[in-house]
């Protein structure tokens, strides 16, 4: 079964500069569980079909100026169609005024009302897309999270392989620590997934023979992110001399996350390798490949040769290795 989650109202108004007209008990027990927001006018008008109480809706001038084209009875009774149906929240819009009987409303059918200066259709965009990060499927990954030019590296692998001792040299040569050891990992879209870290660890790294450090302390602000997208997996994991290791980078592999498909790179680690460097070289090569340009397949056709003949004598090579 899908988790179920929410956010507090207390959340949503803080972080979104929202004005509290109303509330029928402490914002921080109201709890907002869709993503989806709506505009009632059909409610308004009697037409309750497909109404969804679940979701936010939102009171702008087509909305109010409908209501005040009525007379005062006709206006009020139209407004508690709405209310009757127990909306999860209402926003008024533009910073438009309301009549009295609104907040009579609210208290009567335990309905909060918040208000915005912004346009109904500018923040319905920003809402949606606030809610989409709030209320998004995640999953918490054992690893760590660094911006490398740009791009969002999940560095996972066993307990021990040198996951923050490589993140800590990526943050000395000018990249971005996200989150160590714990990675909260959220699906914001059908093909986006954006990391963060924990908020009672967010910042810290673990070093073993060392300690516990603050990398935003030791290195600045420049040295961390709060949040990034996820767009490479790099798999550490300790060198196997009987493991074929792919030496072309002919075709991408994949791994599925909340059912997103990200590129994943095993790194194989042993002394005398500068994991940082390859690293940013792997990044780099994603980007490229994402952009449509293969260097393997570049090297093969300057040499003449046939990718897919490579590829098979490449599972000729693997299966006769074990």
């Amino acid at each position: 079964m899908t988790a179920k989650y929410s956010v507090p109202l207390a959340k949503i108004i803080k972080d979104n500069s929202y004005e509290l007209i109303y509330s029928p008990k402490d914002t921080k027990d109201i709890y907002i569980s869709s993503k989806e927001v709506g505009r009632p006018g059909l409610v308004l008008t009697g037409y309750f079909e497909y109404f969804e109480p679940a979701r936010v809706q939102y009171l702008g001038l087509n909305e109010l100026g409908y209501i005040s084209s009525l007379d005062e009875e006709d206006a009020e009774t139209a407004m508690e169609r709405l209310f009757s149906c127990h909306p999860t929240l209402l926003i008024i819009t533009r910073g438009l005024d309301f009549p009295g009987y609104l907040v009579e409303l609210g208290e009567k059918y335990e309905v909060p009302i918040i208000r915005t200066q912004e346009s109904t259709s500018s923040n319905m965009s920003m809402l949606i897309a606030y809610l989409g990060i709030e209320l998004a499927d995640r999953i918490t990954r054992h690893g760590v999270l660094v911006e490398v030019y740009g791009e969002g590296v999940l560095i996972v692998g066993d307990s021990g392989v040198g996951k923050s001792e490589t993140a800590l040299e990526l943050i000395k040569r000018g990249h971005r620590l996200i989150a160590d050891d714990a990675v909260e990992i959220r699906k914001v879209s059908a093909a986006k997934l954006v990391g963060s870290s924990p908020d009672n660890i967010r910042h810290f790294i673990e070093l073993r023979g060392v300690g516990v450090i603050n990398a935003r302390r030791v290195f600045g602000m420049g040295a961390v992110k709060m949040a990034e997208k996820i767009d490479l997996v790099i798999e550490l994991e300790q060198w196997d001399e009987n493991k074929p290791y792919d030496r072309m980078g002919l075709d991408n592999d994949y791994t599925d996350i909340l059912g997103v498909r990200i590129p994943v790179v095993v790194v194989p680690v042993r002394p005398g390798r500068n994991l940082s460097i390859i690293i940013e070289a792997a990044t780099m090569n994603n980007r490229q490949k994402q952009m449509g340009y293969n260097a393997a397949k570049e090297l093969l056709h300057n040499l003449g040769m046939d990718e897919d003949i490579v590829a098979d004598e490449r599972e000729i090579e693997a299966w006769h290795s074990f």
